[in-house]
């Protein structure tokens, strides 16, 4: 039986495949346990410098696995999925490694705000988007309610949110919930050549801007207590003082994660 998810490692970037293509990569528990798994191994590996997530065949994620969602037995059974697939989207944000989402078709629901967890989003011109929760009678999930408002503003959120609308590369480009758009031919190349940079950057200074930047909870005062002790931290590392070498030489750092 096919994996419902693939992991490689190459050059230091890891690639998590979302491998349920026939259902356009469409959750369910194999897919989401699969997702934990690579994210162990992602979280884990010291070699692993960058993470790029993306799905098979002609979706990113289509959501939620509907026949799955309407066979879960109670209650009971539901709740647990749903605080398992919310677990990979807080897990995406608290490893301290960047996550490149690879968007190479439609992202629908869940798959959304997998996306949004991420911390570049690249998509291609022909994929498609949609909060579809309304659509079914649901609200979103998989820390959506958290990651759209953020990324489009709050009226934005609630218009995608309310109407279930599908909308296209350029247009979530505008709202501000990609970084990229590139052709499908052109997407992979760009999309590496992102994570190669990444995986070439100081280790420890990608993790603690991603740590701090998503802790939207601090104010002011507090960003300022922690830019003075992180901010010391780093001056004293091995990277730092490479970096400033390479800067003097005008030569390429060779970073270490020390």
């Amino acid at each position: 039986m096919e994996e419902a998810v693939l992991f490689s490692v190459e050059n230091h970037v890891a690639t998590i495949t979302l491998n349920r293509p026939k259902s356009l990569n469409s959750m369910n528990d194999k897919l989401i346990d699969g997702l934990h798994e690579a994210l162990d191994r992602a979280e884990q590996d010291e070699e692993i410098r960058c993470v790029v997530l993306t799905g098979s065949g002609k979706a990113f994620c289509a959501g939620g696995d509907l026949p799955f969602l309407e066979a879960l037995p109670d209650a009971g059974a539901r709740r647990a999925f749903i605080i398992k697939v919310g677990a990979v989207a807080k897990r995406i944000t608290t490893i301290d490694k960047p996550f490149i989402a690879m968007v190479n078709g439609v992202a629908a629901g869940a798959g959304v705000n997998l996306m949004l967890a991420c911390d570049l989003v690249y998509a291609a011109d022909t994929a498609r988007f949609a909060q579809s929760f309304a659509k079914v009678g649901l609200i979103p999930d998989c820390g959506g309610l958290y990651f759209l408002p953020k990324a489009v503003g709050v009226h934005r959120a609630k218009e995608l949110m309310f109407t279930a609308d599908l909308i296209d590369a350029a247009a979530a480009e505008r709202f501000g919930m990609l970084n990229h758009v590139c052709t499908a031919e052109e997407l992979q190349g760009a999309v590496y050549k992102m994570a190669a940079r990444l995986a070439e950057s100081a280790p420890l200074s990608l993790a603690l801007i991603k740590k701090y930047v998503n802790n939207t909870a601090m104010s002011l005062d507090d960003v300022l207590d922690t830019e003075a002790v992180a901010q010391t931290l780093c001056m004293a590392t091995e990277d730092c003082r490479e970096g400033i070498a390479a800067f003097k030489e005008k030569r390429a750092p060779r970073f270490t994660g020390k």
